[in-house]
Parts: structure tokens; C-alpha cells; sequence
């Protein structure tokens, strides 16, 4: 009988430069790698967090699986996320189930020699993608290089950068940095702004409207993501969409937000994996939402190419920077969308060890 072998391993990769938001400053990511084996083949699926999470896949998730069938990831996934019930499934668990159940997906398409957009059922084969930095730890001069890179360069049209300054009280530089962002992206390209829950209600509300000018058509977590009731007030008296969703590590989760916000944000390498995403996306159609993935981009693409209701992709400086350097077979964002890998098996990228033995740390 084929068995399913899990294992997981940690990477911290610096930054190229300081990041930070309204409410956290970083200078590394660690990325958590997990490899699952069956036969001669491996399938990889990742997620951004502690490098706690490997211990989670090795400790709890491995052990329940290992007897499976590999083609069966619904029953692998149900068998997993029972097995977090003391763990906890938000947070660290919940990231370690996620990069397991996305490598399982990915062994399952690499046995069949199918790539995983293919597997899952395609929607479409190029992704919309927004570019996403423009960190508040930036000078303006590094934060117009960023912009223009993407919009007058790589073609991309809609571009976030991140306000909400020392948990929102630097609010004169935030609006600055705005009216720099788009003098920098011109009148054509939209621009959005992610607060990361920095500001009270109505100090969003203001935030909004002092900015009316420069047409904002984004606006993440003006308000803390816990607060669905100033979520809802801040969408109803704004004019950009309100967005929210990248914390959510289940599907109840979304199902509770999704009466708050214009879009919601789903991150596979949080939420529950690909098993989760397809049913937090049904959540949201159901509600009349579009999604927006949250990060990730490599390891959001084969499940983007699959889902109906999507909006966009998170282009994100950080994690766009570790995928190319650590995989093979990233791909570029030229003209504003990402080709969904549909002429390789699996997710279409290929992990290269090599490159990643100096940032492994477990």
C-alpha cells in the first residue's frame, strides 16, 4: 500500500530592505516548506509564519496521514484538521495544515502528471495581480522607484501601498505618501492603500475622505479585522472598496466577515489550504463577493486559475522575491496579470534546495 510521507522545514530570508506597516516592522520572512511523498513523487506547498509550524506538520499532521490514499486530499485534510483540535486551528496550526494540504494537492496533480490548475478545473488561464509594498518603512524616493517599476515598466495597473503610520498616528505623512504614490502612477493606474487595522472608525472614515482627491479604489483593514461592526461602517461611508479576510484561518470566518466588506481576502497558506480556499471563494460568491488572495503568489495561482469569483492577486514585493530566488519556474507579472502554470505538473514551480541550505533554520 502506498504511503503519504510528510515533512517540513523552515527558511528565514531577509528582507532587501526594512518593511513595516501600520502596526509591525520585520526585516526577515520565514517561509515553511512541506514536502509530501508518495511512490517516487513530491508535491510542496509553503506558508509564510514561525517556523513553529514545521514541528506542528511533523508532530501532528504527519502521523494521521501517513496510511491514506494520496488521491484522497478531502479525507487527508478532514483527518488533519481533526487532529489540531487541543493545537488550536487559527494561527500556527492552521498555517501548518495549510502547506500540508496545498503539498498534498500538489502531490496528487504530479502523480497524475496533470498540472494542479488542470486537476482542480480551470476559470481562466492569466491571474489580475496588483502590486503590493510601498511598506512605510520606505523613503519617498525607494517608494516612487517601487511604483514606477510596476506601473511604468512592468505594465502592472493597480498598486498598493501600505498607511496607517505607528498604529495611525502619523496620519499627515500617510495622506503624503498617498498624494506621492499617485503622482508617481499617474491618473490611469488605480491605487490602493492597506492600513493593516491601524485607525479607529471614524478616523478611517476622515482618512478616506481627506484622500477623496486622489481616487483611492482599495482600502484594506482601515479598521482592526476583528471589528466587523466598524468594517461595515467604515464600507458605508467611503467610497473605495473595503477589504478584509487575510487572517482567516477557517470557513466560519468568512462566512461572519463577509456581510462587512466589498471583497474578501483568502490566504491559502493560512485559511486551510486548497481544500478551504475553494469553499471560503463559495462562501463569498454566495454572498455576492469576489475574493482577493492574500500573498503567496506561487502558491495561489494553480487555485486562482480555478476559481470563478476572483478579483485579483496580491503581487506582494516580500514574498515575490523569496519565490524566484528559492523556486523554480516563478514567473513574471508583465501587462498587470500572472500565467496560471498550466504547461508543467502540479503547481509549476520546482523548490531548489541549493539555493535556500543558507536560510534553512529547521
Amino acid at each position: 500500500m502506498t504511503r503519504i510521507r510528510l515533512a517540513a522545514e523552515a527558511y528565514q530570508v531577509p528582507t532587501d530592505e526594512p518593511e513595516g506597516d501600520g502596526t509591525l516592522a520585520w526585516t526577515s520572512t520565514t517561509l515553511v516548506l512541506v514536502r509530501a511523498h508518495a511512490d517516487e513523487h513530491t508535491g510542496v506547498g509553503w506558508t509564510y509564519g514561525p517556523a513553529a509550524a514545521a514541528a506542528v506538520v511533523a508532530e501532528l499532521l504527519a502521523p494521521v496521514v501517513a496510511d491514506l490514499d494520496p488521491d484522497d486530499v478531502p479525507a487527508a485534510w478532514t483527518s488533519m484538521q481533526r487532529a489540531l483540535r487541543n493545537a488550536g486551528r487559527p494561527g500556527v496550526a492552521g498555517l501548518a495544515l495549510s502547506a500540508a494540504d496545498c503539498a498534498l494537492w500538489d502531490l496528487k496533480a504530479r502523480r497524475h502528471d496533470l498540472p494542479l490548475a488542470r486537476l482542480l478545473g480551470t476559470a481562466r488561464r492569466e491571474v489580475p495581480v496588483y502590486g503590493s509594498g510601498g511598506f512605510t518603512t520606505y523613503d519617498g524616493q525607494r517608494q516612487h522607484r517601487q511604483l514606477a517599476d510596476w506601473v511604468h515598466e512592468q505594465g502592472i495597473p493597480r498598486v498598493k501601498i501600505k498607511i496607517g503610520e505607528s498604529c495611525g498616528t502619523e496620519v499627515g505623512r500617510d495622506l503624503a505618501r498617498m498624494t506621492a504614490a499617485r503622482r508617481t502612477i499617474g491618473d490611469d493606474a488605480e491605487l490602493y492603500v492597506d492600513a493593516n487595522g491601524a485607525y479607529q472608525r471614524k478616523q478611517a472614515i476622515r482618512v478616506a475622505r481627506a484622500a477623496a482627491d486622489l481616487d483611492v479604489r482599495w482600502y484594506e483593514e482601515p479598521v482592526s479585522s476583528d471589528d466587523l461592526a466598524g468594517l461595515g461602517l467604515v464600507r458605508d461611508h467611503v467610497s473605495p472598496d473595503v477589504a478584509a479576510g487575510e487572517y482567516g484561518f477557517d470557513l466560519v470566518y468568512f462566512h461572519r466577515m463577509a456581510p462587512y466588506v466589498d471583497c474578501l481576502q483568502v490566504d491559502v497558506t493560512r485559511c486551510g489550504g486548497i481544500s478551504e480556499f475553494v469553499r471560503a471563494a463559495a462562501v463569498a460568491e454566495a454572498a455576492g463577493l469576489q475574493v482577493s488572495a492574500h500573498c503567496a503568489p506561487h502558491q495561489h495561482l494553480p487555485v486562482l486559475a480555478a476559481t470563478p469569483n476572483v478579483r485579483h492577486l496580491e503581487w506582494f514585493h516580500d514574498h515575490v522575491r523569496i519565490e524566484s530566488m528559492l523556486f523554480d519556474g516563478a514567473v513574471r507579472a508583465t501587462g498587470g496579470s500572472a500565467p496560471a502554470p498550466l504547461d508543467r505538473p502540479g503547481n509549476g514551480v520546482e523548490f531548489r534546495p541549493d539555493r535556500a541550505q543558507q536560510y534553512r533554520v529547521a
